[in-house]
């Protein structure tokens, strides 16, 4: 996958960013490296590679230190949503931003 530089502005148009023509086209050289190295590790053969749940793990038999689940702070959820414009069933309200 590559972009254009058509698409890299309806990106920054979608992001509400002005962008120069430099930073542009170093912008559009950025993104699509990452889809280039994207590319390059999606044509790696991993048939047959057990999924690992910490990168030590490859090296070394670990045992991973994990805390209960408990909650440390008291639910404030009244006291933080007071000050908001708008709230539903515990849930802030925001403005439709998608186009």
């Amino acid at each position: 996958m590559s972009l254009s530089a058509s698409d890299i502005a309806r990106i920054a148009s979608l992001a509400r960013l002005q962008l120069a023509s430099d930073e542009s086209e170093r912008m559009l050289s950025q993104i699509n490296g990452f889809f280039d190295l994207v590319e390059r590790m999606r044509s790696v053969d991993t048939a047959g590679v057990e999924p690992l749940a910490h990168p030590v793990a490859a090296v070394e038999d670990i045992t991973l230190r994990l805390r209960d689940d408990v909650a440390s702070e008291p639910d404030n959820r009244e006291a933080n949503q007071k000050s908001a414009p708008a709230v539903e069933a515990g849930l802030f309200l925001v403005p439709k931003v998608i186009e």
